[in-house]
């Protein structure tokens, strides 16, 4: 704490990067509906957002890997409060996929008339369980191992066990991620085929694009590593990185045994 402060907690100096990214995402959203609904420089407005919100994002990020690496201003009640906050985060996330799981299990356990009265609809062909889902599955509870060893590692001052553990969780994540670029150019269906298809592609890739923030996150606190920001006790960037990651693995556990098992009726 510094000498003159009388207090635990961290007063912000004025920042932009609030405005900005409020900026970015009104770019974002607007050019992104401009763009679906072809009306001209929709893509190039989607294109501005994309970058403010990228700008923003990388800006606050390092602002806040110097107030707490190098400035020393995050106390242990900063740290509490940051920690709370991220909690809250991930339930929000929570509630995200619990959305489009709520209109999964709506359409599969009561099927319209409109779709034959049956889930999947009449004329979807469902994707092998056995193929790239299992793969998939198999890589991401993997990555959750590996993540724990990297956890681990990191608490008991392991420098080399730390970057290998490190490199192994982010190919791993990698691999997912291009193999859920192959599923996707390998679906006998599209986005707008049935309602099937449009819940499978909004949790399928509302997870894939987890997956890869994920990746990025993972990442960073890999660079932090090697520039020797984190300690055995002082890692919290790392722990919310770790967190994120097993959030991830969690929801697709849930996301392969409904989506996947239970839709191709493996499950019944």
């Amino acid at each position: 704490m510094s000498k003159t402060r009388k207090h635990l907690f961290h007063i912000l100096k004025v920042s932009p990067w609030p405005l900005f990214s409020s900026l970015g995402a009104l770019f974002l959203v607007s050019g992104l509906t401009f763009y679906m609904h072809n009306i001209k420089n929709g893509a190039s407005i989607l294109l501005i957002g994309v970058i403010i919100i990228s700008w923003s994002a990388t800006s606050w990020v390092f602002d806040v890997i110097d107030e707490a690496t190098f400035v020393g201003d995050h106390s242990i009640a900063v740290q509490m409060g940051i920690t709370s906050g991220f909690i809250l985060f991930i339930v929000s996330e929570i509630m995200l996929f619990f959305g489009f799981f709520w209109a999964f299990f709506h359409s599969s356990l009561s099927p319209s008339i409109l779709i034959g009265a049956e889930f999947p609809p009449v004329g979807i062909t469902i994707i092998p369980v056995y193929m790239f889902p299992l793969y998939n599955t198999c890589l991401l509870l993997l990555s959750g191992v590996t993540v724990t060893w990297l956890h681990k590692a990191i608490i008991l001052g392991s420098y080399k066990e730390s970057i290998d553990s490190f490199i192994l969780t982010i190919l791993l994540g990698l691999c997912f991620f291009v193999l859920q670029m192959f599923e996707y150019y390998e679906s006998p269906f599209s986005f707008n085929n049935s309602v099937y298809a449009c819940v499978f592609f909004m949790l399928t890739g509302l997870h894939g694009f987890h997956v890869f923030v994920g990746i990025i996150c993972l990442f960073l606190s890999f660079l932090r590593l090697i520039y020797n920001h984190f300690t055995t006790k002082h890692h919290n960037g790392l722990i919310f990185a770790i967190w994120y990651w097993h959030f991830v693995d969690v929801v697709w556990l849930f996301l392969f045994i409904t989506v996947y098992c239970w839709g191709s009726n493996i499950i019944s």
